[in-house]
């Protein structure tokens, strides 16, 4: 068997630039070398007490085996509950689904829909997966820029002029990654005037960094603010940002039932359910009060402020406070055309992450990756002794350029 094999719809996907850094730093560390990853999503908060006793109580109590497809009678109630208590969005048994991570869903809903020719909207700077997700499921990524003037965020006007005949779908992330930009209410009611007038059109509500927020705003989505959408909005959610959970592979989402339907049908043929101790792990994550909440959100406040405070002495970065998430999208056009120690112009965000895993040993993901050039992400959910470390090798690395 040769690469000849391979199908021709794997030529249109490229490895996740998440997953790549990752790997590289575990290489590094193999090999001695003491990296710092700032590149991955991942929080180094451990899974809340009660939820994994929960997970232990199902293994002692032999829920070890198949469950139905979209989940449990028990997990679908305590989905359908929170939906309705943080979002106030009421679903019915059949109009919800768990999956092995809000991933795997928004993977289902765009090939259970998508067809060639049909294009997704996908606003810049987005989540690394959404493009190649569209073109796995044989569709075209319109991606539509947001400016960083704007906050990052979709405008209703832009929303407007990029829509089409052959649009299918809009894929919208609060709070975003890697931006941490978070959409108002009144923000999405501009963009729900546009949809209401655009009836073909599909809503894709990434809302994983639900729980993520360091102001005091109340979260929104859009099915919320605009009911009338409310039928052809799927939401998304999940347990790895809120609930620290992302080994536990643990996704939900709520939408029409026709295409939870369809979706199920794909996970029935692909994955099948998700796992139960899971699934008995996510119910009481869903259903039981959650007190860490608050201390982690400090702790991530105080991490995010480290951070922006490294940025601001550090002479060719620049970055805007995030709101939400628990990433930095910073500004590193400063630093193009700077020359490393060994003559290397740094003529990318490319060549300045690349310079600053070899130099500084710290890793962090180009802004390319997410379809915006010139930036770099910056993970702050590491330990704070870890963290400072890294902004000061980071400091160090960029003040040896010329």
């Amino acid at each position: 068997m040769t690469v000849e094999h391979i199908a021709p719809r794997m030529k249109r996907v490229r490895p996740s630039p998440t997953a790549a850094i990752s790997d590289r730093v575990r290489a590094m560390s193999l090999a001695g070398i003491d990296v710092i990853n700032l590149g991955e999503g991942e929080l180094d908060f451990d899974t809340p007490e009660n939820i994994k006793q929960a997970g232990i109580d199902a293994i002692r109590q032999g829920d070890t085996k198949y469950t139905a497809v979209p989940g449990t009678a028990a997990l679908k109630a305590a989905i359908i509950a929170k939906f309705d208590k943080e979002n106030g969005l009421r679903y019915r048994p059949e109009e919800v689904i768990a999956g092995s991570g809000a991933k795997q869903l928004i993977f289902n809903a765009l090939l259970a829909t998508v067809a060639a020719g049909d294009e997704v909207l996908v606003p810049a700077p987005y989540w690394v997966s959404y493009p190649d997700m569209v073109a796995l499921a044989d569709g075209q990524a319109r991606i539509i820029p947001c400016s960083e003037a704007s906050g990052w965020k979709l405008s209703a006007a832009d929303l407007a002029a990029a829509i089409t005949p052959a649009t299918r779908w809009l894929i919208l992330n609060s709070p975003n990654n890697p931006t941490g930009a978070v959409y108002s209410v009144e923000e999405l009611k501009g963009l729900a005037a546009v949809l209401l007038d655009a009836p073909q059109v599909l809503i894709m509500a990434d809302d994983i960094y639900e729980h993520m927020r360091h102001d005091a705003q109340p979260f929104a989505t859009l099915a919320q603010v605009e009911p009338r959408l409310h039928g052809r909005t799927l939401t998304v959610n999940g347990l790895s940002k809120g609930y620290s959970m992302t080994g536990w592979r643990l996704g939900y989402a709520g939408g029409p039932a026709w295409l939870i339907a369809a979706m199920q049908i794909l996970q029935s043929q692909s994955t099948s359910n998700p796992s139960s101790i899971s699934q008995a792990a996510a119910v009481a994550a869903l259903t039981q009060s959650a007190p860490f909440l608050s201390q982690w959100l400090a702790t991530l406040s105080r991490r995010r402020a480290r951070v922006m405070a490294m940025i601001a002495e550090v002479d060719g970065l620049s970055a805007a406070l995030p709101p939400g998430a628990f990433y930095v999208f910073a500004n590193c056009q400063g630093l193009l055309g700077k020359q490393t120690p060994e003559g290397a112009v740094l003529d990318s965000d490319v060549a300045v992450a690349d310079y600053l895993v070899q130099s500084a040993h710290v890793a962090t993901l180009q802004g390319s990756a997410f379809g915006t050039p010139g930036y770099l992400r910056i993970a702050y959910a590491i330990g704070d002794k870890r963290l400072q470390e890294a902004c000061a090798r980071i400091g160090q690395a960029c003040a040896r350029l010329r």
